[in-house]
């Protein structure tokens, strides 16, 4: 099993390093991020992406302004960082785990008059950010991998893998700790238009560590539920409130299929993925360009007269849901705030 990071902060030069994802299957490249511009680019154009890694990008993110900001005066120094939050934050609208990060580094080094302390608090607890993802998605994984039979096909849609996280992965994860408990699980990996994750990173994920696994288009998924014998879909999230679950667009159409065959439709994700604040229809779906639908390639298949919408993820309701794999357990909904903190329910 690969267990190498895909984000990760290198002490010696002070950087950002990532997997560029745009670039896989075809090339596996590691950018080195010295800038939050840079990196805030990075993460619009999906260089990294995966509402988990988005949390472990933001952390390192206002580590990385506070390690160049070069204000001497305290105020001047933690307002250069507050602007380098924000436009962060403003990267992408629907996955919560990107402020989450944001606001764990900057309350951590809130109200600190010394810089070089200020500094060293914030790379802190943006490392601390990263081992914990660690820990949570090896969490996800075996609690999950309980919930699937010794032989078993499971569909996923997007990435909810390494990729996603900074290592092992939340749905991904599920399957890994399966396969390591000894269990022989397939996997059918939905393509995931428009930009292919599933094909793209959730395959190349799979096939590096042996795992079996068959591509379909997402238009598939229905027949296959149908003809073939899939136990479980199992997907990750974006951002979860208590009505509904936010994730790649295409899951709804999934979760409605699984429940009309009888399928179960599980979710993996952390704590921080839960957003209890808020009900789905006060949620921002990020809008994505039209040239990510009309463009394949060099060709464009899209008429140019012709009008194209392209939001990046749904809400899948609640009632919709059999579980959610957290660290904490397996719940189900359902919940409460003290349901998720027990980490499970009836």
């Amino acid at each position: 099993m690969n267990t190498s990071p895909t984000l990760w902060w290198d002490s010696g030069t002070g950087s950002i390093c990532y997997i560029d994802q745009t670039l896989l299957p075809g090339r596996e490249h590691v950018v080195r991020c010295r800038s939050v511009q840079r990196l805030a680019r990075a993460i619009r154009r999906l260089e990294i992406r995966g509402a988990p890694a988005l949390g472990v990008a933001g952390a390192f993110g206002v580590a990385l302004s506070a390690s160049l900001c070069r204000k001497q005066d305290p105020s001047l120094f933690h307002d250069q960082v507050g602007r380098d939050a924000e436009l962060l934050r403003s990267t992408r609208p629907t996955a919560v785990n990107l402020g989450w990060g944001i606001d764990r580094v900057l309350d951590a080094m809130r109200d600190m008059r010394d810089i070089r302390a200020a500094r060293a608090a914030a790379i802190d607890e943006a490392k601390k950010i990263f081992s914990e993802d660690t820990s949570c998605c090896h969490a996800i994984g075996d609690h999950g991998a309980a919930l699937l039979p010794g032989t078993c096909t499971v569909l996923t849609h997007c990435n909810a893998g390494a990729l996603a996280c900074s290592s092992w992965g939340t749905a991904l994860g599920v399957i890994r700790s399966a396969v390591q408990a000894g269990k022989q699980v397939n996997v059918i990996a939905c393509e995931t238009r428009p930009l292919l994750q599933g094909a793209r990173l959730t395959a190349w994920e799979l096939s590096r560590d042996g795992i079996p696994v068959t591509v379909i288009t997402d238009s598939m998924a229905a027949h296959f539920m149908r003809t073939a014998k899939i136990d479980a879909v199992i997907v990750g999230a974006d951002r979860i409130t208590p009505d509904a679950v936010f994730n790649k667009i295409g899951t709804y159409m999934h979760a409605v299929c699984a429940r009309h065959h009888r399928i179960p439709f599980y979710v993996a994700a952390p704590l921080s993925t839960f957003d209890l604040k808020r009900m789905a229809d006060e949620v921002v779906i990020e809008e994505r360009g039209s040239e990510e639908v009309a463009v394949i390639g060099n060709r464009t298949f899209v008429p140019p007269v012709a009008a194209i919408k392209n939001p990046a993820f749904d809400a899948t309701p609640m009632e919709l849901v059999t579980a959610i794999v957290t660290e904490k357990g397996v719940v189900r909904p359902p919940f409460t705030p003290e349901d998720l903190s027990r980490g499970r329910t009836k």
